[in-house]
C-alpha cells in the first residue's frame, strides 16, 4: 500500500495520520488497512488505533517511547518513520480485511421513520423505492464517531443524498436509521441530531457491559433488511 500520509502531533501522546481530506471509499480502505497493519505490528506503547473517513489517531504512552526524552525529542518524533516502515512491508494474515457481515432489520417509516416522506420527495421517488433502494446497497462502516457506536457507513445511494435537517431534533430514538448528506447511520441511544430519520431497528448498537460494547467495528459490511412493524416489536421484546 502507499505510505503517502501527513503525521500531526495533537498531544504528548497522540498523533494523527492524514491519508486524505474528504469522504472517500478508497481513502477510506487505506486508512482500514493502515489500522489493521498497525495493530498487527504492536508497536511498543501504542494504546489506541481509531480510524476515521481519511485520518488514523494513535494514542501512545508517552513514557513507553524508549529515551526520547534523553535525546531531547518529543515522544512521538520517530513514530511516522516507524510507521512507513510497517506500511511498506506485505500484508500478514494478521492484517487481512474482516469479513463479517451484520445484518441489521429496520422498521422503515411510520412513528419509525418520520421522515421518509421527505426523503422520497427530495429524491423524486415514492417511499417504498427509497426504502428498497436503501436496503439494496451493501455498506461498509468507515467509522465509529460522534456518539459510543454511531457507525458512519459507506455505500449509500446517490439518489439518496440529502441535505441535513434545517432545524435538528433535541431527541432522536434509540435505533433510528438516519440519512445525513451522503452518509447513512444509526443512532446507538436516544440523541440530539439533525439526520433525517428513515426507520428504527431493534438492535441495541451499544452496550457497555457487552464484549465488545459496539455491534459494529470499522471496516464492517453492513446490510439492512425492512421488516414490519409487528416484527420490530417482537424483536424489541426479546433484545
Amino acid at each position: 500500500m502507499t505510505t503517502d500520509f501527513v503525521a500531526e502531533p495533537l498531544a504528548e501522546d497522540a498523533l494523527l495520520l492524514r491519508f486524505g481530506e474528504s469522504i472517500d471509499a478508497a481513502v477510506n480502505a487505506r486508512v482500514q488497512l493502515a489500522a489493521r497493519k498497525l495493530r498487527a505490528a504492536n508497536l511498543p506503547g501504542v494504546v489506541d488505533i481509531a480510524p476515521a473517513y481519511a485520518s488514523l489517531l494513535l494514542r501512545f504512552d508517552p513514557f513507553a517511547r524508549g529515551d526520547a526524552r534523553g535525546r531531547g525529542e518529543p515522544p512521538h518524533a520517530r513514530l511516522p518513520g516507524e510507521i512507513k516502515t510497517i506500511l511498506r512491508q506485505p500484508q500478514s494474515p494478521d492484517a487481512r480485511a474482516p469479513t463479517r457481515m451484520i445484518e441489521i432489520p429496520v422498521c422503515y417509516g411510520g412513528d419509525c421513520g418520520p421522515d421518509l416522506a421527505d426523503v422520497a420527495a427530495h429524491a423524486g421517488i415514492a417511499p417504498d423505492e427509497v426504502i428498497a433502494c436503501h436496503a439494496a446497497a451493501e455498506y461498509t462502516v468507515a467509522m465509529l464517531g460522534f456518539a459510543p457506536g454511531f457507525p458512519y457507513l459507506l455505500g449509500l445511494d446517490a439518489a439518496l443524498h440529502v441535505p441535513r435537517r434545517a432545524n435538528p431534533r433535541t431527541r432522536v430514538p434509540a435505533g433510528s436509521v438516519a440519512i445525513g448528506g451522503a452518509q447513512t447511520g444509526i443512532y446507538p441511544g436516544e440523541l440530539p441530531g439533525g439526520w433525517h430519520l428513515i426507520g428504527r431497528t431493534p438492535l441495541v448498537l451499544f452496550d457497555p457491559s457487552r464484549d465488545p460494547p459496539a455491534l459494529l467495528a470499522p471496516g464492517d459490511r453492513v446490510r439492512f433488511r425492512a421488516i414490519d412493524a409487528v416484527a420490530f416489536a417482537r424483536l424489541v421484546e426479546h433484545a
